[in-house]
């Protein structure tokens, strides 16, 4: 046992000697403070209510007592009496953090405050570790994220934001399935990681002698099914990429990815701030929200504005494709923006619109015309060579989304997965590989499409004020616990 264990209690019915199997309740905390709002001082009525949940709040006067039990939807005050209450002392002498279940009259007390009278109880579980201060809650961060399931209970942020996440995700299905997209669950497993540019973690297949790699994107498995017959499709599932740990970055994270037959990337920036902004007034009551201090309008339409352009208002430089290799180096060097020997302009074009323009975007603005150098899955701009279909949602200064028309052409699709792995063998290990499966496919035909990949756990960071991803996350990834 260790240091900070409280010493088992007695046996006994009431002190959780014989827990029982399930307790049937019949109210919520939160329905009977519906039910009974307003209910005058010093009233008791005649209905009877079984609620139940964690024991938060408890006081002792003499031949009275009182707790605050919550549950999932709230708390309800618990009266006990020593002239009604069974086993009151035992009652009394409850841990903070205890599961108890208890049968009584609703009533309000002299004061007007809204109770449960105690006529009987249970202990459903012992806290036999001593539960933090409710008023203080768990005031060290990394005890937060790796003890959760006490956070929940003492941090009405952390519970209201969690409770939040879960409506977002429900109306981001809700709003998909309502424009005819299916959802659809591909493999977690690939036997070639592609569909990003990230570093996966790899595992080993026993059965099979063979290594497997953890998804980095769920997009070549998607756009398989587009070829297949699918025309809208969607998956919300976790993704995994082997990179650093930040305030924005955690190596699983939650993603959104469509796609959508016959559009192209106009048709899916409509979809994206619609979709954006009717969760945020379902979800936060409106489409202007506030972040970090600021206030963010979501509301459509949403601003379109070119790479160049971005980098030439927040930057104060014109640079583009044509600026030639030498002439980007020089800016990268004046930025003191670190350049590697093997980068092209598209690669040196990006890094400078993501160190110079991208963090003052408060938005939301798509972000439009990336090189396509640095675009090995999207179709080449109808109008701009050396340029791609593809665009990125800015929103509070980082990426929320990222979006495409989708790459067609298997020859062309060929030959940009074997520049990546080139890329590779000089030492990109972000780099992706050549998957003839995938080119197969394309080979089958894949229409027009247009696709997207929404980032859920920044838009939840978003429209819940957060800004730590640690914050949105339920079990963020963690350095190992030194104390385990």
């Amino acid at each position: 046992m260790s240091s900070d264990a409280q010493p088992e209690p007695p046996p006994g019915p009431e002190t959780g000697g014989d827990v029982p199997y399930r307790f049937e309740r019949s109210h919520s905390a939160g329905e009977v403070v519906e039910a009974f709002a307003g209910l005058e001082a010093g009233v008791e009525t005649d209905t009877v209510v079984s609620v139940a949940g964690r024991l938060m709040l408890r006081r002792h006067q003499g031949r009275l007592a009182f707790g605050t039990l919550q549950d999932a939807t709230g708390r309800i005050q618990l009266f006990a009496t020593a002239a009604v209450t069974p086993s009151f002392e035992q009652f009394t002498a409850l841990s903070i953090g205890d599961w108890v279940g208890v049968r009584g009259a609703v009533m309000a007390t002299r004061r007007g405050e809204l109770s449960v009278r105690v006529d009987e109880w249970v202990v459903l579980a012992h806290a036999r570790r001593p539960f933090p201060d409710k008023w203080h809650g768990l005031t060290d961060p990394d005890t937060r994220y790796r003890q959760r399931y006490v956070d929940l209970w003492v941090s009405d942020e952390a519970r209201a934001a969690f409770a939040r996440r879960s409506e977002i995700v429900a109306s981001l299905r809700r709003r998909l399935s309502e424009r005819g997209f299916a959802e659809v669950e591909t493999p977690m497993l690939h036997p070639i990681p592609g569909g990003a540019a990230a570093r996966p973690f790899v595992t080993h297949h026993e059965a099979l002698s063979a290594d497997v790699y953890l998804r980095i994107a769920p997009e070549l498995y998607l756009k398989r099914l587009v070829v297949g017959g699918m025309e809208r499709v969607y998956e919300i599932g976790r993704v995994f990429r082997n990179e650093g740990i930040s305030t924005r970055h955690n190596p699983e994270f939650t993603m959104l990815e469509l796609y959508w037959a016959y559009a192209d990337h106009a048709d899916i920036m409509e979809l994206t701030e619609t979709l954006v902004a009717g969760v945020a007034a379902e979800v936060c009551g409106s489409t202007t929200v506030a972040y970090d201090g600021r206030e963010v309008d979501l509301s459509t339409p949403w601003r379109r504005a070119t790479m160049e352009e971005v980098i030439a208002e927040h930057a104060g430089i014109e640079a583009t494709l044509d600026s030639g290799l030498a002439e980007l180096r020089a800016c990268c060097d004046r930025l003191q923006i670190p350049v590697e020997a093997g980068w092209g302009p598209g690669k040196l074009l990006l890094e400078i619109y993501e160190k110079a323009a991208e963090p003052q975007l408060w938005g939301p603005v798509f972000v439009t015309d990336y090189p396509a150098e640095v675009s090995p899955l999207s179709r080449r701009h109808r109008s701009r060579p050396g340029y791609a279909e593809r665009f990125e949602g800015i929103v509070a200064g980082r990426e929320l989304c990222n979006a495409f028309t989708e790459l067609v052409d298997p020859d062309e699709q060929r030959s940009r997965f074997e520049a990546q792995a080139e890329l590779r063998a000089a030492g990109d290990d972000e780099a992706m590989l050549l998957d003839e499966d995938y080119l197969r496919a394309l080979e089958y035909g894949l229409p027009p499409t247009g696709g997207l990949g929404i980032g859920v756990d920044r838009l939840v960071m978003l429209l819940t004020d957060t800004q730590a991803i640690r914050d949105a996350v339920l079990f963020p990834t963690l350095r190992p616990d030194p104390s385990a």
